[in-house]
C-alpha cells in the first residue's frame, strides 16, 4: 500500500482534491473481493458558502458531519431514498468542503468482473435459459454516482471511514492524466443553486481520439 494517499493529497481545497482525483484509483473490499476503480469524474463542494453544498449557511446535522472531519473521510450519503453517493472531505477539520465521485472504470480485469456481478445482484434476466446482461450495462457499469457506489458496493456502512488510515478502503496513485484531457463544466442537479449551479465545478477526463 506504498503508493495509497496521504492525508497530504486530501487535506487541500476541495476544487483542487476533486480535480487531481482523476486517474487515482479508489479501493473497496466487497463480498466478492476487492474491486478497484479509476476516478474518473469528479465535482467539488466547497462548503458553507457553496449554495449547492450540504453545508451551505453553517448546516451541521448528523448527515453533513463527516463533511466537517478531516481530509480524506468518505461521506457517503443517500439520494432519492435509494442510491448512494460518495464524497471524500477535503481540507481540515472544520472546513466542509469535499470531492463527490462521479464515475470510475474497472481498473484491472477482476474488478471489471466483480463490479458486473454487483451490479447484477437482484437484477439477474434470463433468455433461453443464459444469463443475459441489462441493456447498457457495460457501457454505464459504474458511470453516475449511483452506478458507482453500487459497483464498488459502497454502503451506508461505509459513511465517516478515515481513507488514509483503513485497510478495506482507501485511494491509490493511478495513472497520470494530461492537462489537455481534464475537461471542466457545470455540476450535475443543481439547479436549485442560484449561481453557484454555473461554476465549472466538475471535472471529467476527456477520452482519447480513436
Amino acid at each position: 500500500m506504498a503508493d495509497r494517499l496521504t492525508r497530504e493529497f486530501f487535506t487541500r481545497d476541495g476544487i483542487t482534491v476533486a480535480k487531481e482525483l482523476l486517474g487515482k484509483v479508489l479501493v473497496h473490499e466487497t463480498p466478492l473481493g476487492t474491486v478497484r476503480g479509476i476516478i474518473t469524474e469528479t465535482e467539488s463542494y466547497m462548503g458553507e458558502e457553496d449554495k449547492a453544498s450540504h453545508t451551505y449557511g453553517g448546516k451541521r446535522t448528523g448527515r453533513t458531519e463527516p463533511m466537517y472531519h478531516k481530509g480524506g473521510t468518505s461521506y457517503v450519503y443517500l439520494i432519492y431514498g435509494m442510491y448512494r453517493c460518495m464524497n471524500i472531505a477535503a481540507m481540515t477539520e472544520g472546513i466542509p468542503q469535499a470531492a463527490l465521485l462521479r464515475s470510475v472504470v474497472p481498473a484491472d480485469a477482476e474488478s471489471e468482473e466483480r463490479m458486473r456481478a454487483l451490479r447484477m445482484a437482484g437484477r439477474k434476466k434470463w433468455q433461453d435459459g443464459k444469463e443475459v446482461l441489462p441493456a447498457g450495462l457495460k457501457k454505464h457499469l459504474a458511470d453516475g454516482p449511483g452506478r458507482l457506489c453500487i459497483a464498488m458496493h459502497i454502503t451506508k456502512a461505509d459513511n465517516d471511514i478515515d481513507l488514509v488510515e483503513s485497510q478495506t478502503f482507501y485511494v491509490t496513485e493511478g495513472v497520470s492524466i494530461p492537462p489537455e484531457q481534464i475537461c471542466t463544466g457545470k455540476r450535475i442537479g443543481v439547479a436549485y443553486a442560484e449561481e453557484a449551479a454555473d461554476y465549472l465545478w466538475r471535472f471529467y477526463i476527456r477520452a482519447k481520439a480513436k
